[in-house]
């Protein structure tokens, strides 16, 4: 059974299949996606659930393993396999169509995977998930889609907008579904439930061109360099104070090195992000920056934050503002000078 995004909640209301396979490359409706399809299996008694990260090195007899242990309080649960790849690999495409072969009672199976290409959904695994449950293939909105996605999205806030403002809300928000999302909160927090008007969303969208630290980290983990660009040339501006954005980040690259290093060890990143309570629609940001970037240089890029620190407070040379913009830029995967030691020197 195939569905798309827009089918997908009211899909869930009526029923639930025992297979759900999730794939494409637009990160937030694929979060929302998971998160739908959780919570209506959670309202269904699946209150426990095993994440595994299916890569080259997985062993596909855990996936067998799973289903044939028992929850000590035989309780129903929701088994999701995240495929990095997209693709399951001989081994996968097996135990994937002997899944559908025989399917448990008590388990919900949700597959996460990358873009598919045309062969792969033609495959024997892909038709035999699809045959006994449901598959959804999410992708970026097209310009001309976005009115009506951002329509449904405030009407469920309680927000009604005239067709001028979703105009010019689409041609603020383009690209970005997860921004997208929070300027709809954002609308909500000012101005309560009711009409929307443009006037109202281009004062919205005004005060948020003034920014604050914490979205300039999250910009520059999502790779986006020409924002990071404008949002502290932004703060600058508004004489914010170049401690308070440092702080900001040097808080949230602390973070992000311990997840590096546990990562590195080998653990699971969706456990490092479960420990850490990382919300899902922040998971999306986290691993963006995660998956760029090594221990070594989360690392670097905090001790080049601690020489910033040193150049704020008169102990080092330097311009803060200058070096902030590089290290925000090296963070959104934009090199414009190499590290070097002088640069990253404790003293």
């Amino acid at each position: 059974m195939k569905l798309n995004f827009p089918q997908l909640a009211s899909h869930l209301e009526k029923t639930l299949k025992p297979v759900y396979f999730i794939s494409g490359d637009e990160p937030f409706q694929l979060d929302e996606s998971v998160r739908l399809i959780r919570e209506a299996a959670k309202s269904q008694g699946y209150t426990e659930r095993e994440v595994y990260h299916v890569d080259r090195s997985f062993d596909w007899a855990e996936l067998t393993h799973s289903v044939d242990s028992l929850s000590l309080f035989a309780e129903r649960k929701v088994i999701e396999l995240r495929i990095s790849g997209g693709k399951p690999g001989d081994k996968g495409s097996k135990a994937l169509v002997a899944y559908t072969g025989k399917i448990p009672e008590d388990n919900l199976l949700l597959i996460v995977s990358g873009k598919l290409d045309a062969s792969q959904t033609k495959s024997k695994w892909f038709k035999a998930l699809d045959a006994v449950g449901a598959t959804l293939a999410v992708w970026p909105l097209e310009i001309q889609q976005l009115p009506a996605w951002l329509k449904q999205r405030m009407q469920l806030r309680g927000l009604q907008p005239t067709e001028d403002a979703l105009t010019v809300l689409a041609e603020q928000v383009e690209g970005n579904l997860l921004a997208a999302d929070q300027e709809l909160e954002k609308l909500r927090m000012l101005y309560g439930e009711g009409h929307i008007t443009p006037e109202q969303v281009i004062d919205a969208v005004s005060d948020s061109a003034r920014f604050d630290a914490f979205t300039l980290v999250d910009v520059a983990l999502q790779g986006d360099a020409v924002r990071v660009s404008r949002i502290l040339h932004g703060l600058k501006s508004e004489g914010e104070d170049v401690l308070h954005i440092l702080g900001a980040l040097m808080y949230q690259l602390r973070m992000l090195e311990k997840m590096a290093m546990a990562v590195s060890k080998g653990q699971p990143l969706e456990q490092v992000f479960s420990q850490y309570r990382i919300w899902d629609k922040r998971k999306v940001v986290m691993s963006a920056g995660l998956n760029r970037h090594s221990l070594k240089r989360w690392q670097a890029f905090l001790l080049v934050a601690g020489r910033i620190e040193r150049m704020c407070k008169g102990l080092a040379t330097g311009k803060p503002w200058d070096e902030l913009l590089q290290l925000t830029l090296r963070i959104a995967g934009v090199a414009l000078f190499p590290l070097t030691s002088e640069q990253i020197a404790t003293r």
